[in-house]
């Protein structure tokens, strides 16, 4: 018996005595009768222990009769019929169509069948209270009864749900809250929540303890690297209850519900998490959608055929997850100070790549002195003499460098040589300099490209070669100081011997520097590479740098080969190596693209996250009930500084095919930044478009994003009642937790707790039947024993 059941028990007693004047008389003749019995047993002949039975009925009797002469009476509360509110809030959520164990019926039935407006605990009730009926899932919405009851709801907003009763009944009488739920709330929050400022709510604890059998997708993720192994990495969680020895399959599907992998995971135990990586090749762009579900191999099909199914629940076996392949194309600038190799290769190597756009600048003629004596009228430089150009007027003149443009070049593009301003260089993602020396650029152009990374956080390359680094004289100008390394302190060139390559600790930890599986292909890959020649000799390492690649001599001596380094905004490295292209010529490179990835994986490096003009992020918020979700843009100018006052659009189209227009509106604390918030009322995959515009109304970019709507993540999250969430809603409102079965036994108590509005009520103790029985009982069992034992 807890205590509450022990308090009610003591209230029963009388509070009030009506007739206290016949107290003194009552005791007087209770204590004579008390003694007059006592006398008349211990004359009579019997065994002790009748006697004594005897005595102990017939005085319990007359104390009971003598205490009616006081006139006992109880004087209560009783609430007034239909003054008091009192609420009946009924979940549902589709966390409730489980099936636990034991049962034949899912939760929603079972508590579908106690919703009946005739059932006795509801028609008790409306006796004393004014009821109000309420459903909920992600929002609230009141009914008339549940005769309509369906729980079909994408979430259970639980907190937000009793939120809204509180704040539609303030200041009213309420007499309690009926909450039937599981507990597990979708809208819960890091923030402690104060249950003592709520009415009294009653939890009902709708499901079992007992875990269910369930196979269970807990979490789903998509990412991209920089390394050509595993451009996309889809990541499950699977969590398996009550299938232990069994073998769990796993498998990755596409848009069209083509199976693109399985895997298998053999005798898991019971309870059991593991995680399942799939690593594809999408060889579509942009927006794409892959689902991973996952069901005990004894049990194959039953994603067409439910029945097979021995689970709690089907609707948390599989999810859903987006993988954005439209970021690109990036662009990046090459600038070589002459025709070599290892541009043919780069060339080559980034052909394959869709996403990256390689623009080049190839000196293929150097320029002369301003001022130097002509043998000819022409000013034309001495590539073009005797040739159809000599005498066009955009023809390079003699005292500006030639310079081959190679890629896919709009009209005009890089038509001046070296773009001179933010306009024409801010385009790109990155630009590498190969066998360059500084004097090429005026001082504008090199304060352009440490701008270029510093403030447009693009990236820097430098490779290797004659006329590159200190060789370059880029020692002391703005291109200098964005390089990981010191030109100062050089040691002198030592003389042309065999060099090796070798992966220092950090370079192993870089994906995109590793082009084998394991360490040990690596270490053999690395071995079995020709050995280079050309090394750029350089100072210390700048604070933060971080060298990958050493290159080892002959006589083991380790000096520098690939550093890298964050530079404001953006990153650079220096690729200290200058013939990196015989690794291509080796026999060693003839049955495999090691080279070509290496090309491929360090320039999808050196462009990933480089800003955008237009920048889409889609942020899943929980402060509301229907958990909107934020479209957030940030738009950049020309010269990648926020810009205001744009104009930012979002056409989202549904998986119904629908397509809805939305408006971006500025936000008012940061300059450049857009949001809107949409709500996604269907499950399912969604793509959106995202169109900013300058405020002249010219377009900027058009940005491809999208997000899955799938509420059945969190709904499933967890297959048991939280019943410590109800516990602590029940302790600190003031109420009590019920279970489902209990409900008739709980409302009968209702008119027994604090109710805010009640009646005083006066009862006679002797005019109810339980003490009438219990004197004529007493009475009874005294002269029943005397008659069986033959006593006078």
């Amino acid at each position: 018996m807890n205590d509450w059941v022990q308090d009610q028990w003591l209230l029963e007693w009388p509070n009030v005595w009506a007739a206290q004047q016949w107290i003194v008389p009552a005791s007087v003749i209770g204590a004579g009768l008390f003694v007059l019995i006592l006398w008349a047993y211990r004359s009579i002949q019997a065994p002790l222990i009748v006697k004594l039975a005897c005595a102990a009925a017939k005085t319990l009797a007359v104390i009971l009769l003598a205490a009616l002469l006081v006139e006992p009476m109880r004087s209560e509360t009783k609430p007034v019929p239909g003054a008091n509110l009192f609420v009946v809030l009924a979940d549902r959520s589709q966390s409730l169509q489980v099936i636990d164990p034991g049962e034949s019926n899912t939760r929603a039935e079972l508590l579908k069948k106690r919703l009946d407006r005739q059932a006795p605990w509801q028609v008790r009730l409306g006796q004393e209270f004014d009821v109000r009926r309420y459903e909920f899932a992600d929002r609230l919405s009141p009914v008339a009864d549940f005769h309509d009851y369906q729980a079909d709801g994408r979430g259970s907003a639980i907190v937000a749900s009793l939120d809204s009763i509180a704040d539609r009944f303030a200041g009213r009488p309420i007499a309690g809250v009926l909450l039937l739920t599981d507990g597990n709330a979708t809208d819960l929050t890091e923030e402690a929540i104060d249950w003592s400022k709520y009415p009294p709510i009653f939890p009902v604890q709708i499901g079992a303890d007992e875990p269910a059998t369930d196979i269970r997708v807990s979490r789903v993720a998509a990412s991209q690297t920089n390394f050509e192994a595993s451009p996309v990495t889809v990541t499950a969680d699977v969590a398996v209850t009550g299938f232990p020895g069994e073998s769990i399959v796993v498998e990755l599907v596409d848009e069209q519900g083509e199976l693109v992998e399985t895997q298998t995971v053999p005798q898991v135990n019971d309870g059991q998490s593991f995680t399942a990586r799939f690593q594809i090749k999408p060889g579509e762009r942009g927006v794409l959608f892959y689902q991973v579900r996952a069901y005990a191999q004894s049990q194959k099909g039953l994603f067409d055929d439910p029945s097979k199914s021995s689970e709690a629940t089907l609707l948390n076996n599989s999810r859903t997850v987006m993988v954005n392949r439209g970021h690109g194309p990036y662009k990046v600038l090459y600038v070589s100070g002459r025709p070599n190799w290892e541009f043919k290769f780069l060339n080559r190597s980034l052909a394959e790549d869709d996403e990256v756009e390689l623009h080049g600048l190839i000196r293929i003629a150097k320029k002369e002195p301003r001022f130097q004596f002509r043998e000819k009228d022409s000013n034309a430089n001495r590539i073009f003499t005797n040739t159809d150009d000599e005498a066009k007027e955009q023809v390079e003149q003699y005292d500006e460098p030639v310079l081959l443009r190679v890629g896919k070049l709009e009209p005009g593009e890089l038509s001046g040589g070296f773009p001179k301003s933010a306009d024409e260089l801010f385009p790109y993602h990155a630009i590498i300099l190969d066998d360059l020396e500084a004097d090429f650029f005026t001082q504008q152009q090199k304060s352009l490209i440490q701008e270029f990374v510093s403030l447009r956080g693009g990236g820097l390359l430098m490779l290797g070669g004659g006329e590159s680094f200190a060789e370059g004289k880029y020692l002391r100008s703005p291109i200098g100081e964005v390089l990981p390394v010191y030109l100062n302190g050089v040691s002198p060139r030592a003389g042309a011997s065999e060099l090796s390559l070798a992966l220092t600790r950090e370079g192993l930890l870089e994906p995109w520097v590793r082009v084998r599986t394991t360490q040990q292909e690596e270490l053999q890959r690395l071995k079995e590479m020709p050995s280079l020649r050309i090394l750029n000799e350089v100072g210390a390492l700048k604070p933060g740098a971080s060298e990958l690649l050493s290159v080892v001599s002959a006589t083991g001596e380790s000096r520098p080969g690939l550093v890298t380094q964050r530079f404001g905004k953006g990153r650079t490295a220096a690729f200290l190596i200058g013939d990196l292209w015989r690794w291509k010529l080796h026999a060693s490179s003839h049955d495999n693209d090691d080279f070509e990835r290496t090309w491929r994986q360090t320039i999808r490096w050196l462009i990933a996250d480089v800003p955008q003009r237009v920048r889409v992020e889609t942020i899943a918020k929980k402060d509301g009930p229907t958990h909107p979700l934020e479209v957030a843009v940030q738009v950049n100018d020309e010269n990648y500084q926020p810009l205001d006052n744009a104009g930012v659009a979002i056409e989202v189209t549904t998986p119904g095919d629908e397509l809805l227009r939305l408006k971006a509106e500025p936000k008012d604390a940061v300059s450049g930044q857009y949001g809107s918030r949409y709500v996604s009322r269907i499950d399912g995959m969604y793509r959106a478009s995202v169109i900013a515009n300058n405020p002249d109304g010219s377009e900027i970019d058009r940005i491809e994003t999208g997000w899955v709507a799938d509420p059945a993540a969190e709904e499933f999250a967890n297959l048991r009642p939280n019943v410590n969430f109800l516990r602590s809603i029940a302790q600190q409102s003031g109420g009590e937790l019920v279970r489902l079965n209990q409900l008739d036994s709980f409302v009968n108590t209702l008119s027994d707790r604090e109710i805010p509005i009640a009646e005083p009520m006066v009862r006679s103790v002797w005019h109810t039947w339980g003490v009438f029985l219990l004197a004529i009982g007493l009475l009874s069992m005294e002269w029943g024993l005397r008659r069986w034992k033959g006593l006078a």
